[in-house]
């Protein structure tokens, strides 16, 4: 193995589709009209040099090292920043070039510590490769003058360093800040001899606005910006393309390594989600792979008052199957369970959900889709067809209008909020409908156009007053409904939204937003060119979640905003790989693909590839499971990879239920909240460890690649085989292909998915089949899956969680962009530094009139629980509305969650809870109670041969 090189034609590629043709030192080369000579001569095979140019950025002609000659002009102009023409003739290597050129390195090397043999970027330095490239054998200038030397070096961020003593001045990480990442924390100060980079006003880099995406350090041409992983173990000898396994937008990496040891994550260039950016959590925070909390061997217990006990492999899947096969002659072949994971790959999920089927032989199979996005899958197959979203991200480079609803894509989606916002700095138009200001709403360089701050909870609304402006003002494009979609139903929409309770006017009492915003925002959406949706949980984890997806598919449909580039209705999918699981059959109503087990036709398709019988009637459903487990009908439940137990709402419910249990079996990196429960703990595998596939919210299909072995020794869908053999249901793949295979031949959309085609092509988005053999990066062009768009009545119905003199707050929640979901990765790497704990966000008028100042602990009761933590006072929540994040176990968030939920899926209203704030003095009784039952749950038993 080798290190994937990557080339950098030193400027970005030009757009246009009309080519000129020049000749480069001889070299006739095509390209097209605005490409740059220094990318036309990387093209036609010649490298000119350069310091200051890289093709992630524009260019800037900055370093005076990349000058060519051109035949009929005088000078010597820089090749960067000239573009081509038709029959130019370029020299790249005159005598006056060299002469120039190695007089420009000396003036850098004179101000170089010549400390190369030492330095972390030797060998992967680019000041070192053009002082050879130019020919520079010594410095005329000597290095006794005024020099930058010595200087001291800035290692306040956990993942890097900075060394100014070792900077030249090139401006590409400021440049990439600004270009790439868009945060603009960094600065080149003064001029002349005393320039510099500067992160903010003079502050630290981890004091600074930084976001730490690595965008800096990738860009850094010296070792000025340096790893501090690199620094430690030295340069990497070989690479691995993977897929990232945090969020929804599908990163792909280099994982650069030396050995089975990981030395950086370097983002890919050539991946279609991230375009070869990157942000704190893919780029840094993989370290929980080797964190010392995790469990790398197979542990049992009779009760879970019990000690742990590590045993092999064989004894723990022996075990567990014993048990499930036991619980089921008990109390009958429905009294056992599952749920998949959105961490884990597609093969991994598809064999958990064909274990339940087929090895438990019922339906009970679910997903943390469940508790976040299955609104999305209910709300867009009945309007469109298909239970995903209708774009690629490409698409949002021609988008005009950005609507963006529920959802904070800066800390959830910071790859594609870096692309998003690099759309609106170049003209596009913002709307951001949302409780809080989050930073879409205003922040460097950007501020939307509208800011809807709706109370919780009245999204719909909100979107039913946008629809009754489009259509009481004739704003409908008409062409495309007539066209599209169905005539009755678009009729009975219309008229229903144009009834004057739907007014902005009408409906501004209990959503909070002035009639005039709502009016603005409806004009600009629908006259406004391109306009495109995005949405996250702040849509799908409400009471009606799945009304408020089709009241987004409805104003797409009203306003032509489908099937075509810059548009669409797009959910940001919070896990890795929560599309997958839902494409891979995990709900207990769906086999693959989203078929319904009632269809004969499709179950009889199954049972005769699998060889066994199928139940027909749907399973049930994660709270469901609660439920039965609390009246004793359900007493085991295999969970892979998903802490249930810390992420679903009403805490003291699902922990009653997990303690009825009589069997439960956890297949995870750590010992999570769900593990207290346990009975059987399986090792689990990181994406570093393991072959397979994810699918980001796109539905773009990625490989994840191993790079080392599994610290446990098996893989997690070699652990699912195992334990499905010993249930007596025979599964035999070599490989995660062969399942891969198994998936493409049940599922339609997956048809033409191959391991094959995906290391070609590097990537596909379903449908891939043979109508779309390269897949399908947008949906619904010529028509609907479903034949016609059908618009459907959105009624706003108050949810039942109410304020009122005990509890007049709301609470909602989100996530921050330095942790991940339940934090069992993040909190387990450097992110601590800057997210330690959870904190609960107040207005000043709610504080003052609680007596409660900043940092100050609080208690936060609701009807269902309470829990304590520190309160931030701010304004970026309105008055009335607090706001908190559930990455850390000791909040116990969802103590005060209550069980209403959406009335089509179940998933929770996460995003309303009535509350109240008091003072207090640290962390509630339930608190206490819950951390004295994890430590318990946590001794591990020494192995017998040690005692």
């Amino acid at each position: 193995m080798a290190l994937i090189e990557e080339v950098d034609y030193g400027t970005p590629a030009a757009k246009s589709e009309k080519t000129v043709t020049l000749t480069v030192d001889g070299f006739a080369v095509t390209v097209p009209e605005g490409t740059s000579i220094m990318r036309a001569s990387k093209m036609a095979g010649v490298s000119v040099p350069k310091l200051c140019a890289t093709d992630m950025l524009e260019s800037f002609g900055s370093c005076r090292l990349c000058l060519v000659e051109i035949e009929g002009r005088n000078g010597t102009p820089a090749s960067c920043t000239t573009p081509v023409a038709a029959g130019m003739v370029v020299k790249t290597q005159t005598p006056r070039l060299k002469k120039l050129r190695k007089g420009v390195m000396e003036l850098y090397i004179s101000d170089h510590p010549l400390d190369c043999l030492t330095c972390a970027a030797n060998g992967d330095c680019e000041l070192q490769d053009m002082a050879g490239a130019v020919g520079l054998r010594d410095v005329r200038y000597g290095y006794a003058g005024d020099n930058h030397l010595g200087q001291p070096k800035d290692e306040s961020n956990p993942y890097f360093t900075f060394d100014p003593s070792k900077c030249i001045v090139c401006s590409r990480c400021v440049r990439a800040c600004e270009e790439v990442q868009g945060t603009f924390a960094l600065t080149i100060e003064h001029r002349g001899f005393d320039s510099h980079v500067s992160a903010g006003m003079h502050e630290s880099f981890f004091e600074s606005e930084c976001v730490s995406c690595g965008a800096c350090v990738q860009a850094c041409p010296t070792a000025t910006l340096s790893e501090k992983s690199l620094i430690e173990i030295g340069q990497p000898e070989h690479s691995v393309v993977t897929t990232c396994a945090y969020c929804g937008v599908g990163c792909s990496f280099k994982a650069e390594m030396r050995g089975d040891e990981v030395v950086r994550m370097v983002p890919y260039k050539d991946g279609k989600a991230n375009r070869g950016h990157s942000c704190v959590k893919g780029r840094f925070a993989w370290g929980y792979a080797s964190h010392r909390d995790r469990i790398t061997k197979p542990m049992i217990r009779a009760k879970i008052t019990d000690p742990w006990r590590e045993v092999s492999w064989e004894e723990a899947i022996g075990h567990a199957a014993s048990e499930f096969r036991r619980i089921q002659d008990k109390y009958g072949r429905n009294a056992v369970g599952g749920i998949t994971s959105s961490r884990c790959t597609n093969e991994e999920t598809y064999l958990v959900q064909k274990l339940i089927r087929a090895g438990f032989g019922n339906n009970n199979v679910d997903t943390c889709a469940r508790v976040c996005h299955s609104p999305t899958g209910y709300g867009l197959k009945t309007a469109f067809g298909t239970s995903a979203g209708t774009q690629d991200f490409d698409s949002v480079e021609e988008t005009d209008v950005v609507m963006i609803i529920g959802a904070n894509p800066t800390d959830g989606h910071p790859v594609f909020a870096s692309r998003m916002k690099k759309r609106l700095r170049d003209g596009a138009k913002l709307i951001v409908i949302d409780p809080r200001r989050t930073d879409m709403v205003r922040s460097a360089h950007i501020e939307a156009d509208y800011h809807l701050p709706l109370r919780p909870g009245t999204n719909v609304a909100v979107a039913n007053a946008l629809a009754h402006v489009i259509v009481t003002e004739g704003l409908v494009d008409e062409a495309f409904v007539r066209e599209r979609c169905d005539l009755a139903d678009f009729s009975a929409w219309a008229e229903f939204v144009a009834e004057e309770r739907n007014s902005p006017e009408a409906v501004a009492q209990f959503t909070g937003v002035d009639a005039a915003l709502v009016r603005g925002a409806a004009r600009l959406f629908a006259k406004g060119g391109n306009g495109a949706i995005y949405y996250g949980l702040g849509v799908t984890e409400h009471s009606q979640g799945t009304t408020m997806v089709m009241a987004m598919a409805n104003l797409a449909m009203a306003t032509g905003n489908l099937g075509r580039r810059g548009v669409g209705v797009n959910p940001l999918r919070g896990q890795n790989n929560v599309q997958g699981a839902c494409d891979m059959g995990s709900f207990p109503h769906e086999f693959t693909g989203y078929r319904h087990v009632s269809d004969d036709a499709t179950r009889e398709t199954f049972e005769k590839l699998w060889g066994v019988a199928l139940q027909e009637e749907p399973g049930l459903r994660i709270p469901n499971m609660f439920d039965a487990a609390v009246e004793g009908t359900f007493k085991g439940m295999y969970v892979q990879g998903e802490d249930i137990v810390q992420s679903d709402p009403d805490t003291k419910h699902v922990v009653a239920g997990m303690e009825a249990l009589e069997c439960l079996v956890v297949q995870d990196l750590f010992l999570n909240e769900t593990a207290n429960f346990a009975h059987v703990f399986l090792p689990g595998a990181t994406f570093l460890e393991k072959d397979g596939t994810f699918t980001n919210a796109e539905r773009r299909i990625q490989r994840i690649r191993k790079v080392m072995a599994p610290k446990a020794g098996l893989a997690d869908w070699e652990a699912t085989m195992a334990l499905s053999n010993a249930l007596g249901y025979r599964m035999d793949y070599k490989h995660p292909s062969e399942i891969m295979d198994e998936i493409a031949a049940m599922t339609p959309s997956f048809r033409d998915v191959s391991y094959a085609k995906l290391d070609e092509l590097g990537s596909v988005q379903w449908p891939c089949n043979a109508a779309a053999p390269e897949g399908t990066p947008i949906m619904h062009v010529d028509h609907f899956v479903r034949g016609s768009g059908k618009f459907m009545l959105t009624e706003y119905v108050p949810t039942e969680e109410r304020i009122g003199p005990r509890f007049p707050l709301l609470l909602t929640t989100g996530r921050i962009l330095s942790q991940y979901n339940v934090g069992a990765q993040t909190r387990r790497t450097e992110n601590v530094a800057w997210h330690g704990e959870d904190l609960l966000e107040i207005h000043p008028h709610d504080a003052e009139a609680r007596g409660v100042r900043d940092g100050d602990w609080v208690k936060l009761d609701s009807r269902s629980g309470s829990t304590s933590l520190r309160a931030t006072v701010t304004d970026r929540v309105a008055p009335g509305v607090v706001y908190t994040t559930f990455h850390h176990p000791e909040t116990q968030a969802n103590v005060i969650t209550t069980d209403y939920s959406d009335w089509a899926t179940n998933c929770p209203e996460y995003k309303v809870t009535a509350v109240q704030i008091s003072p207090s003095n640290g962390p509630s009784e339930w608190q206490r109670h819950y951390k004295e039952l994890s430590d318990a749950s946590r001794r591990i038993a020494l192995p017998e041969a040690a005692e």
